[in-house]
């Protein structure tokens, strides 16, 4: 029997071990790749509190090092509080939580946390009395502590406890150190989830409260009911009021929270700038006061207020106009705890509010005549400069397109008059082979060739004539002028418009045949507008309904009767048209763009795609009317056009 000489057995082994510590190795970091993985779900499931964060850091730090026990801390000001922590039992954990809040100072701590350095304890025995007694209750020897830094500040710390003495590894070091950068991410997205719904609270109040200013200025009282309500909750103070300048004294007229007691009182006893009291001095300074405790303010004279108040922290805010202070905004709480400075700003664009609010009930009967005579000037000039942006828009459109017009003409014409010649000098080369001897399998070769040159001509030439068609309908578009502003009939101009439309389908195709029903009101009447212009919608529009019968006429059969309805109603100041055919209907997804520039369904020659854009402009920019359609795929659609009687403003231009 072979055996393994000895040097052999050993570096079998070694390689053995060194393989079970790469195992090891590769097990601990999988651990703890997937414990910071769990921690950072844990983050993102948790926006807005930063307790289940720590206490899965907690946890996973504990379970990773094998500890004792793990703590998370947080640190305000000098002292350390408990925030989360691995529970051994309920007397020692009762004993942990009354431990807290503790000084960092007496842990012997304090210089290394403060500094960001890592705090190893081998043996708690040796260290100051206070943790020498947390350490006994909890039977712990080992501790190892890394501070939470945020921008070079401690703001809390973690620790891990083991029962036996010595130092913590290297490794173990920096898995705290991971999950401290983690804490902090915690921490900061929770300030950050905080501060933001603080603000968006603090807009969408202020954005109520504005409505509230808007919807009601005959009513001041809701406007100031609603500012001192809505800085009390997102100040957190417990009552709020107002009090209004009348003369040379200050009156309660808004309250939030205060007594009938003190209000009464109020009224009984209105008080004059600088008169001893913190409202007072806002009245005589014309500044934000912000008193955290009025009872240490040994200048506070205001102690029936304060008594019937039941206050401690107050703050008062002045009501400005023009540097004059014309009221005051007063936020108490009950116990000492004072206002933030954004809390404070919040307060003072309240204050602004209310000024404004004021303001506004005391301006209103002087305005409300020049108000009316204001909007009825901003109206008109407002229909002025749409028009005159109208005009200039189109005389750019108009110098736009004779451009385009001028620069393609003649590679246009090219195309269109070479395409023809090469398609004839196709059929000359066709007829030149035919009498040379080719091969029966390349004769057909030749033919299938020569065949599609000559379809792919023929498709030149009618592209070339649609793009010789658009240009000429995009200057049609653009054109400046819209023929000469009058009053006009609306039923004559239907009639006509109904006639020309019918004869000129019927001379372009002489098969065509449709039924033209009428419904005109005779009190239809007149309307002032550019009777060239609508004539072209009228026409477009019919002409549409033509096709769209002919369309579901070819697909019924003879069974099928095409008919066109024109009507017309009389609206009072308005006048409606409407223009209704049994065709194909329009689809949906084709109605969402029917009045887009050069959107059209039609094949290749036989639309531009600009009849409905125009038609449109001059209905709702021109005329300053509206159309509208109504269809039902398969069974129909029925334009309605409103134009009003008189147009806003008269100035020339054109849709």
């Amino acid at each position: 029997m072979n055996m393994q000489s000895q040097p052999e057995a050993n570096d079998v082994a070694t390689v053995a071990r060194q393989l079970a510590a790469a195992r090891a190795e590769r097990d601990e970091a999988l651990e703890r790749q997937t414990a910071s993985a769990e921690i950072l779900k844990v983050i993102a499931s948790s926006p807005g509190d930063v307790q289940p964060v720590f206490q899965a850091i907690a946890d996973r730090s504990n379970h990773l090092v094998n500890g004792l026990a793990a703590a998370v801390f947080s640190l305000v000001g000098d002292m350390v509080h408990l925030s989360a922590f691995t529970a051994a039992n309920p007397q020692t954990d009762a004993a942990l939580r009354a431990a807290f809040p503790a000084p960092l100072a007496v842990f012997g701590w304090d210089g290394a946390i403060r500094a960001g350095q890592v705090v190893r304890v081998s043996d708690t025995e040796a260290e100051p009395e206070t943790l020498r007694q947390l350490a006994r209750m909890r039977g712990f020897r080992g501790v190892l502590v890394v501070p939470l830094m945020r921008d070079g500040a401690a703001i809390g710390m973690i620790n891990i406890t083991r029962a036996e003495p010595g130092p913590f590894s290297d490794h173990h070091v920096e898995l705290l150190k991971t999950f401290a950068d983690q804490a902090v991410i915690a921490i900061e997205n929770v300030r950050l989830f905080h501060e933001t719904r603080e603000a968006l609270e603090q807009q969408t109040a202020t954005a109520d409260v504005l409505k509230v200013i808007s919807r009601s200025a005959f009513d001041l009282q809701t406007v100031l009911d609603t500012l001192v309500i809505s800085a009390s909750r997102l100040c957190g103070a417990d009552r709020s009021c107002i009090f209004q300048r009348t003369g040379e004294v200050y009156r309660w007229v808004s309250n939030y929270g205060f007594s009938k007691e003190l209000i009464a009182w109020a009224d009984d006893h209105p008080f004059s700038a600088g008169t001893g009291s913190t409202t007072s001095r806002v009245a005589l300074e014309g500044r934000a006061i912000h008193n955290p405790d009025v009872l240490a303010d040994p200048d506070y004279k205001a102690s029936e207020y304060q008594r019937l108040g039941n206050y401690r922290t107050m703050l008062g805010i002045p009501l400005l106009r023009e540097g004059e202070t014309i009221g005051v905004f007063i936020l108490t709480r009950e116990q000492v705890r004072p206002f933030t400075d954004r809390q404070i700003e919040l307060v003072t664009g309240f204050a602004d509010q209310a000024v404004i609010a004021i303001e506004n009930v005391r301006l209103f009967d002087e305005v409300q005549a020049r108000t009316r005579e204001l909007s009825a000037s901003l109206e008109t000039l407002r229909a002025a400069q749409d028009r005159l942006v109208q005009t200039e828009k189109l005389a750019s459109l108009g110098q736009l397109t004779a451009g385009i017009a001028h620069e393609i003409k003649n590679p246009l014409n090219f195309v269109n008059n070479f395409a023809a010649l090469s398609a004839e000098l196709v059929d000359e080369l066709t007829d030149m082979l035919q009498p040379a001897p080719l091969a029966s399998g390349l004769r057909d070769e030749v033919a299938d060739v020569t065949g599609t040159l000559k379809a792919n001509l023929d498709k030149i030439v009618q592209h070339g004539r649609r793009a010789d068609s658009i240009v000429k309908n995009m200057l049609l578009h653009s054109r400046e002028g819209g023929g000469e502003h009058r009053p006009a009939d609306i039923n004559a101009l239907v009639e006509e418009s109904l006639n020309l439309a019918y004869h000129g389908a019927r001379a372009e195709r002489p098969g065509f045949n449709v039924t033209l029903e009428r419904d005109l009101d005779p009190t239809a009447g007149m309307a002032e507008i550019y009777p060239q212009e609508m004539t072209r919608v009228l026409l477009n529009l019919i002409s549409n309904g033509f096709y769209a019968t002919a369309q579901r006429k070819a697909a019924a059969g003879d069974g099928f009767a095409p008919t066109l309805r024109a009507a017309t109603k009389n609206l009072g100041d308005h006048v409606e048209i409407r223009i209704r055919d049994n065709g194909t209907g329009i689809p949906k997804e084709v109605k969402e763009k029917m009045f887009n520039p050069f959107f059209t369904t039609k094949p290749a020659g036989e639309g531009t795609g600009l009849g409905l854009s125009m038609s449109h402009d001059i209905v709702v920019k021109q005329h300053r009317g509206t159309i509208a359609v109504v269809t039902d795929p398969g069974d129909g659609t029925e334009f309605i056009l409103t134009l009003p009687r008189v147009m806003a403003a008269t100035s020339g231009g054109s849709a």
